[in-house]
């Protein structure tokens, strides 16, 4: 069995209760916080356990929280991001239905760290049924003494609201979430430091539900206890892995990071489905690169898959067999992402719809060899882009052409889908 951690309450049919949450030690991290920790020391605490940000980027979360200046304007904002539009991502859903104050909590330690006023939970249209979950025990936390002025007898006061997200993958981008939540066109902003100008141009910090989750952890049992979860040694805590596709059990898994993938595949996931071999895996949803089964045993955490050539992403995995026509499989991701552009520069609005359109002519039969080096260009041009939307799109992309190239031709010479 595996230590679960995020999630240790988890039941089939309903979410944790507050008394469930509190039973097992729930707000005695926040309570240990603003009764014993100052500030710094509650951002030191997240140094040691190692922990990085779980929405894909991977940036140190110490780091992030110690941008904010002591002297830094007010009021300052928390922003926890459950948009999760990223295709073969899952985890902030079953994590939020599992046990809703431990993002709260979590919530609420980023606001004490950097002395915030105000959070807002940002969580997409689909996830409408989560939404009203979050809504209801937002107000359970307040009547309990967790959230609004003077919190637990402190000097502490500090609110969430929810906010509904319009629904495009754009907005799960960190500087378009703040625009989107002042009313503005959700469109990336590289020339701002959030933690400098944020929303309504004060100090703001942007971190993935799960990453929040993991804080009242870390400050309930020790920076220590958090990185020891850990497979290897350049990782830290545990990670929430999607797994999907052709296997015989797909779901949400808490597993150590830095579990080989081999693990994940053939003990948690049951294996691949009967009748089924493995082709190719993304391992961190839809803006990462296919993975032929040569890399079976590589370790699933950001340091070992970056000594591969590949990204970590999201950890969300999705796995693809003999029968599954790659080229089809890398359209299908591409459609997508050329929908949800936010088309503000120019190699995501026009790249990414070329790409897509000599997908479609090699997938329909009508490719010629010179389509194979035209594509690698675009999708090397893709790197241009003003925000990592585009280069995460192309991911997929040059994973077909590094791995599958072969497969890509057989389109050409056959004039047609070889896998219809």
């Amino acid at each position: 069995m595996y230590e679960q951690a995020l999630l240790k309450n988890r039941q089939e049919s309903r979410p944790a209760t507050i008394d469930e949450y509190r039973a097992g030690g729930g707000y005695q991290a926040l309570t240990d916080a603003v009764q014993k920790y100052s500030r710094p020391e509650v951002i030191e605490l997240l140094k040691e356990s190692g922990l990085t940000g779980r929405g894909g980027a991977g940036f140190p979360t110490w780091r992030k929280w110690s941008f904010v200046r002591e002297d830094a304007p007010h009021p300052r904002y928390v922003v926890a991001n459950t948009d999760e539009m990223e295709p073969g991502t899952f985890k902030d859903r079953v994590l939020v239905n599992t046990d809703p104050h431990l993002v709260i909590e979590g919530v609420i330690l980023a606001g004490y760290a950097i002395n915030a006023q105000k959070a807002f939970f940002f969580i997409r249209p689909t996830y409408e049924m989560d939404a009203q979950l979050i809504e209801r025990e937002l107000q359970v936390a307040r009547e309990a003494g967790f959230l609004g002025n003077r919190i637990l007898g402190g000097d502490f006061s500090f609110d969430i609201a929810l906010h509904r997200s319009a629904g495009r993958y754009i907005s799960g981008e960190a500087t378009a979430m703040i625009q989107a939540i002042m009313g503005k066109r959700a469109q990336p902003q590289k020339d701002v430091h959030m933690t400098d100008q944020g929303l309504w141009d004060r100090p703001t910090i942007v971190n993935n539900a799960e990453t929040l989750a993991c804080v009242p952890l870390i400050i309930k049992n020790g920076g220590a206890w958090f990185k020891n979860l850990a497979r290897t040694a350049a990782g830290a805590g545990t990670k929430l892995y999607c797994i999907s596709g052709k296997v015989a059990r797909p779901g949400c898994y808490e597993l150590p990071m830095g579990i080989p993938f081999r693990e994940i595949l053939e003990g948690v996931a049951g294996g691949m489905l009967e009748g089924s071999e493995l082709k190719a895996f993304i391992p961190g949803g839809a803006s990462t690169s296919y993975m032929p089964p040569k890399f079976l045993d590589v370790a699933m955490d950001i340091d070992s898959l970056r000594q591969v050539g590949h990204r970590f992403g999201t950890g969300a995995i999705m796995v693809f067999d003999q029968k599954t026509c790659i080229l089809g499989a890398t359209l299908n991701l591409i459609n997508y992402f050329a929908r949800e552009s936010c088309g503000f520069c120019t190699p995501c609005r026009q790249g990414l719809p070329y790409i897509q359109d000599l997908l479609e002519r090699l997938e329909n039969g009508e490719g010629r060899e010179e389509f194979i080096p035209r594509l690698r260009e675009m999708a090397d041009h893709m790197d241009k882009a003003y925000c990592a939307f585009a280069p995460g799109a192309a991911e997929p992309v040059k994973g077909m052409l590094r791995y599958f190239a072969d497969e890509v031709r057989e389109h050409i010479s056959q004039k047609k889908c070889p896998f219809k």
